[in-house]
């Protein structure tokens, strides 16, 4: 009688685990094997590195804002692919460093593609450039040819400094070339007479001549020509890719001479739009 009770209470217990465990297999799981519809996905951003003294293309407005013709196009660029956009400044000797960290994560900023076109992944070209050479109006130097045993500025790991190395001629003809971090510095050391001239991109050029007019003049010669594109990390193709298809749209359509005519005044030349038809 006693193994007859016994028997039943086990079947008893049996069947209410089994029940119980039932129950558990019918509520749902949360946890990370539960997709969580509240998210949203991440937007696209588009991390700019540009140099912050670098006028027309890239500076610090008077209200502490960042601008610049290549800014403003990137800034665009994003609403219309519905991307956030962040302008974070670089020093620009160290461009290569901050993009292989992916602290930015494309250099759009009068960024030279001329010459170095296996260095990167390249949008289009979109600028026509000259590097030129600027010195003071009552310098009495008037061609490169004048510039024998004088002090010549450029901007450290510019494209300005490979130009000057690339002219033989010119280089061996010259005191010194010295290298600085940025123009703002250079055109102050200019109107002190610490150096003679400076090698410059037209644009910034243009820039400083109206900024200070009567105070420089440009050499009608330049040093070289050049390309301006919008450089990415080697290798990134699917961003760039997003990024030039929406760059041509917007030269097609007219929005790129929209936003240059805004900084003509700051030295954009607008017939330096090579894809604007």
């Amino acid at each position: 009688m006693k193994k007859l009770i016994s028997l039943a209470l086990a079947l008893v217990l049996s069947l209410s685990l089994i029940a119980c465990g039932a129950k558990q297999d019918d509520t749902p799981q949360t946890g990370a094997d539960t997709p969580d519809t509240t998210q949203t996905a991440e937007k696209q951003k588009l991390i700019v590195g540009f140099d912050a003294e670098f006028p027309p293309f890239g500076f610090i407005a008077a209200d502490g804002s960042y601008d610049g013709f290549d800014l403003a196009m990137a800034e665009e660029l994003c609403s219309r692919l519905g991307w956030n956009f962040e302008a974070v400044p670089i020093v620009w000797d160290s461009k290569d460093a901050e993009l292989a960290a992916g602290t930015i994560n494309c250099i759009w900023n009068g960024f030279t593609y001329t010459g170095r076109e296996n260095d990167y992944t390249w949008s289009d070209p979109y600028v026509d450039n000259s590097i030129v050479m600027v010195v003071k109006a009552d310098s009495g130097i008037s061609s490169l040819a004048d510039l024998a045993g004088k002090s010549v500025m450029a901007q450290a790991a510019s494209s300005a400094v490979d130009a000057i190395n690339a002219n033989e001629s010119l280089k061996s003809s010259l005191k010194e070339v010295v290298e600085l971090a940025d123009y703002n510095t250079g055109f102050m050391e200019l109107k002190q007479g610490s150096v003679d001239a400076i090698a410059a991109d037209l644009g910034v050029a243009k820039f400083q001549i109206a900024s200070n007019e009567g105070d420089y003049v440009i050499l009608d010669e330049p040093i070289s020509t050049e390309q301006y594109a919008i450089g990415f990390l080697k290798g990134n193709t699917e961003l760039r890719d997003a990024v030039n298809a929406e760059l041509l749209k917007m030269a097609e359509d007219g929005t790129m001479l929209s936003i240059a005519e805004k900084y003509v005044d700051q030295g954009l030349v607008i017939d330096s739009l090579c894809l604007v038809k």
